[in-house]
């Protein structure tokens, strides 16, 4: 009947399409790099797996308007992933997976080096691991004698601008890893990278319970790193 082929598609033609769509796709992807497809389409890569029978560009889309970019849709919290309509579970499990494995990444090159001598990497590191969270968090990177992590722990975890911090723990801790050196990670979810009253005065009372103990101590933002230095109070 005239019109009817306009209107009409078999559920085996639909299939057919995205499928074609998602080779195609994944084709380009292996042929070219990342460089060859935009932050949708990456979206769509991740979201093929765990949305096999529905076309994904729209939710792709969608996902970058409300977070702004790809790095801030992996990094956002799954509760507010889930506020996302048509992104379920395994869905957000996929984008969490790919968060986690860049992490595990950036911090095997941090591992790798001499971090020290290395800042671009801690600096990398920090952004991939805290830069969206949505509260502040404090955690602590401890050094060996050849600069080397030895360890990287999540301390606390408090609210959008304040974290609790106690100095003879973060001492304690080191002590026990027998760390010689401590790199302070903070993350400001407010947005301005500005170190707070709060911030100075939290890195000063560490320092003054590590210095006696030959424990040196730096400090670093996501946005920003700097090496903490008391005397540098006194120029500002």
């Amino acid at each position: 009947m005239p019109g009817r082929d306009k209107t009409t598609t078999s559920p085996a033609d639909k299939v057919a399409h995205y499928h074609g769509h998602r080779q195609r796709l994944r084709q380009r992807f292996l042929a070219a790099g990342s460089e060859a497809i935009s932050d949708y389409e990456m979206l769509e890569l991740i979201l093929f797996r765990a949305i096999p029978q529905r076309d994904v560009k729209p939710l792709a889309k969608e996902l970058l308007a409300t977070f702004g970019s790809f790095s801030e849709v992996i990094a956002a919290p799954a509760e507010r992933l889930n506020e996302v309509d048509g992104l379920g579970e395994a869905a957000i499990a996929e984008l969490k997976i790919v968060q986690a494995a860049a992490n595990r990444l950036v911090r095997g090159e941090v591992k790798a080096r001499q971090v020290l001598s290395s800042w671009s990497h801690v600096l990398d590191y920090c952004r991939a691991a805290m830069a969206f969270e949505s509260k502040e968090h404090f955690r602590i990177l401890f050094l060996d004698k050849g600069n080397h992590l030895i360890a990287d722990e999540q301390h606390q975890t408090g609210t959008v601008d304040h974290t609790p911090v106690y100095p003879r723990e973060v001492v304690k801790r080191a002590l026990e890893l027998s760390a010689t050196a401590v790199i302070l990670v903070h993350n400001h979810p407010s947005g301005d990278p500005t170190p707070s009253r709060a911030d100075i005065d939290m890195t000063r009372a560490i320092v003054e319970v590590a210095r006696p103990l030959g424990i040196a101590v730096h400090d670093c933002q996501p946005g920003d790193i700097l090496e903490y230095r008391p005397e540098a109070e006194g120029e500002k």
